[in-house]
């Protein structure tokens, strides 16, 4: 999704500031923000911010993060380190800030990750299913109640998420903003979508459901295991026939990520395709 890129909303301090949540006295019990236990679930949702420009962005990222019971910031390839401004902006969000890894591109972000949805202000190119922020968070915090390692990834403030990295993702969400001023600033955008992500927290635990668990959702590193050896079986019995693959691999990588494989489905799979290219080698070998 594309973002302002000024973060600033007020003047950094010279160091980093200590935020009070209330006015009551020292040594107030008011003072003391009321703890709660942690959601499981929320452990299990990251935020991945991929080549964020202004540190302050990534501050104000964190601070609405936290104010919504979330705490996995992920950076890919950030501009430039983190500073005073990021600090000022997260607003004694310090813990998120400095528990945040930074990795080199967003497949070592989502590697482990079985679930993972694109905040995009188009699709472009890349037919991804486009769901509304609701429905979205609906169905991240299912998936991460049922054991799912889950991104949220936002992309640089001026361009976005580019066509690889959506091609990474099993759907894109869009925050319906004014069309005559979409200008969305990328904490602003993190904080719509953490909201969101806490409301469905809430009517999850409220609802307390009960049932059977599916087997553990495939995460992103085996499904990218079997797309490979899905195209190298493609090959092995000439599928193509001579025709550019990546057209017909980009339909069946989005039917297989529609389809929300578990690991044993995938490992079924990938028996099959064992086999397909057994097959394949053996009737090479009786021409």
């Amino acid at each position: 999704m594309r973002m302002n890129s000024d973060p600033r909303e007020t003047p950094p301090p010279p160091e980093r500031p200590e935020i009070a949540n209330s006015a009551a006295a020292p040594g107030d019990p008011a003072a003391a923000p009321p703890t709660a236990a942690p959601d499981p679930a929320a452990a299990r949702i990251r935020i991945v911010l991929v080549g964020t420009q202004h540190p302050g962005n990534i501050g104000s990222a964190a601070r609405a993060m936290k104010t919504m019971g979330l705490s996995r910031l992920v950076l890919v390839a950030p501009e430039k380190p983190l500073d005073r401004d990021a600090y000022a902006m997260a607003a004694g969000a310090d813990d998120v800030l400095e528990a945040a890894p930074i990795l080199p591109d967003l497949a070592a972000a989502i590697a482990d990750c079985h679930w993972v949805l694109g905040c995009t202000a188009r699709s472009r190119r890349i037919a991804l299913e486009e769901l509304p922020p609701r429905l979205a968070a609906e169905r991240v915090d299912a998936r991460a109640r049922e054991g799912a390692q889950v991104a949220l990834v936002f992309g640089r403030e001026r361009t976005g998420l580019n066509n690889d990295e959506l091609q990474l993702c099993h759907a894109a969400v869009h925050i319906p903003a004014n069309p005559d001023y979409s200008s969305l600033n990328l904490g602003a955008a993190v904080q719509v979508l953490s909201y969101e992500l806490r409301m469905a927290a809430l009517a999850a635990a409220a609802a307390d459901p009960a049932g059977d668990h599916r087997d553990p959702p495939a995460s992103h590193a085996q499904l990218e295991g079997f797309f490979g050896q899905l195209g190298e079986a493609l090959d092995a019995i000439d599928f193509h026939k001579g025709r550019a693959p990546e057209s017909a691999m980009r339909k069946l990588r989005r039917l297989f990520l529609r389809a929300d494989l578990d690991e044993r489905e995938v490992r079924l799979l990938r028996g099959v395709l064992a086999d397909v290219e057994r097959m394949a080698m053996l009737a090479g070998q009786r021409r």
